[in-house]
């Protein structure tokens, strides 16, 4: 779509096609991020023919696909045996596939406004888990709430570990190329450090949606952001 209207001349708020189609490949972001020197977890990438060795990986890892969203296809394998079916779903939706560690901390998120140097950080919201890990938009009824997660917006975490998250979620955004708006999402280990997860260019913008909780958190109100994001475009900045 975004393609689309840059070849119609139809301007259009956000990130572009190049920042949004480098964070929709996670495998590619954690490169760029990490070459940042932005933190990323250790992963591997699988292609479409190719096998894997179960026995030369350190379990638990998560299995996804590349190219995806919302958590489909995602599977926690924390045995080998569980390796190759879940492979097999993650190529149901994309024939590149990311096996990669799983980050022991905290799932955070950081919503971020505006254009480089002029960034804005919302709140730091933080992901509660009841059981099993973050699915999201698989929910019959999203606008009732997760059945194994709740946000906590401001997250439970020192006013240190919450500066450095913004800053690292800015760092992520620039190396990037994001504009106008993004969801940063990472990982708070119990060390301090900060792991990437990945990067939403097009956040929800619903009632229950992260992105406008974490602004409104900050101070600005929905009709505030949707001005924001409309002038930076309109004046091309």
């Amino acid at each position: 779509m975004q393609g689309l209207l840059e070849l119609s001349g139809i301007p259009y708020v956000g990130c572009d096609v190049q920042s949004s189609a480098l964070c929709m490949d996670k495998s590619l972001a954690y490169i760029v991020a990490g070459k940042a020197g932005i933190g990323t977890p250790n992963f591997r990438t699988v292609t479409a023919k190719e096998t894997i060795d179960a026995d030369g990986l350190s379990y638990p890892v998560f299995v996804k696909p590349a190219r995806s969203g919302s958590s489909f296809g995602v599977s926690k394998v924390c045995r080998k045996e569980e390796l190759r079916s879940a492979v097999e779903t993650a190529r149901q939706y994309d024939s590149k596939v990311l096996i990669e560690e799983a980050v022991a901390g905290s799932e955070v998120g950081c919503a971020i406004l505006g254009n480089d140097p002029e960034l804005m950080a919302g709140e730091v919201d933080q992901i509660s888990l009841s059981h099993g890990f973050f699915r999201i938009h698989q929910e019959n009824e999203p606008e009732k709430g997760s059945e194994n997660s709740t946000f906590i917006v401001p997250a439970g975490i020192s006013a240190e570990a919450r500066l450095f998250v913004q800053e690292t979620a800015k760092a992520v955004y620039r190396a990037l190329g994001c504009r106008g708006l993004a969801r940063v999402d990472m990982f708070l280990k119990e060390d301090g450090k900060v792991i990437l997860n990945e990067v939403n260019t097009l956040p929800g913008m619903t009632s229950y949606s992260r992105y406008p909780r974490m602004v409104a958190a900050a101070g600005l109100t929905f009709a505030e952001v949707i001005d924001r994001i409309v002038a930076l475009t309109l004046q091309g900045k």
